[in-house]
């Protein structure tokens, strides 16, 4: 999340989403071709990874880069890691996966633990200030919004992933989907970005390639791959509820890496969050047994 934030000065939002995309499924299609895992054989599991595509590729990315463009990362971070009470609710009702009462405190207290993370004091604070004008509060209103969009995206492709790898090996799907997902991205970028991309680019430094490397292999092919491989498998209430981690290896990161200092306000957020984990990790073993 905030590698993207970082690189939206020196391109366009939807550039940068199919460039996250495309380049990381051809990565992991490359790697399931090295592990000789069969291509889609049936039209059948074409017609699950466009959907697949559409929804997880697509909507979730176009909404995630859209939506940073009207939000700080850190608030957008929250928005959409708050996606496992969405994955909770549809796998109860599609997979019969039971949430105790383990997993019902467990999923409001990950998402008030992120948000303790990632929300500055002084947000908190202005809360009750001073009310916007009706455009002011449109435009504050519009970057959550669209990761909210973003994060339902993610959580349906979540779910969908199940049905897909039903149909086809769950890596070459989520290779495919990335690349199919992300085209209709490219063409968007062109067709609305196309006459702002070039004078961006020629302004990117060798940071910036540097950063998309990592978006696109790490944050994008490995996680990706290894995220729905297990989705494909394993109970997905319990694995989805591991973005909960997120903001806060970052904030250790940053910490530990860069000398940045973690407020009493973060500190008690990564104990929720940690806390929470632990509770739907329970739930997972407990509507096992």
């Amino acid at each position: 999340m905030v590698a993207m934030k970082q690189l939206a000065p020196h391109t366009t939002p939807l550039a940068l989403a199919s460039w996250r995309l495309i380049p990381a499924g051809v990565a992991l299609l490359l790697w399931a071709a090295r592990d000789r895992r069969p291509q889609p054989a049936t039209r059948e599991a074409w017609v699950a990874i466009a959907l697949f595509a559409l929804v997880d590729g697509a909507c979730f990315q176009g909404f995630l880069a859209e939506g940073l463009q009207h939000t700080s990362a850190g608030l957008g971070s929250v928005v959409i890691d708050s996606q496992p009470l969405t994955v909770a609710l549809l796998a109860a009702l599609l997979y019969g996966e039971r949430l105790t009462a383990l997993g019902y405190a467990g999923l409001p207290l990950g998402v008030l633990g992120l948000a303790l993370l990632e929300i500055p004091p002084s947000l908190w604070a202005s809360s009750g200030g001073d009310s916007l004008d009706a455009a002011a509060a449109a435009d504050a209103a519009l970057g959550p919004a669209l990761m909210l969009l973003a994060a339902q995206s993610m959580a349906v492709g979540t779910i969908m992933m199940r049905w897909v790898a039903s149909k086809a090996d769950p890596v070459v799907a989520t290779g495919w989907h990335m690349i199919l997902g992300g085209l209709p991205l490219a063409a968007l970028a062109l067709a609305r970005e196309g006459g702002d991309l070039p004078a961006r680019l020629i302004a990117a430094t060798p940071s910036d390639a540097l950063l998309l490397a990592y978006v696109t292999l790490l944050g994008s092919a490995a996680s990706y791959g290894v995220f729905y491989l297990l989705a494909s498998r394993g109970n997905v209430t319990s694995l989805s509820s591991l973005t909960f981690l997120t903001p806060m290896f970052a904030a250790a990161g940053g910490f530990i890496f860069l000398g940045e200092t973690l407020t009493l306000q973060q500190l008690v957020g990564a104990g929720l969050t940690l806390g929470a984990v632990a509770l739907i990790s329970l739930n997972g073993k407990e509507s096992q047994e």
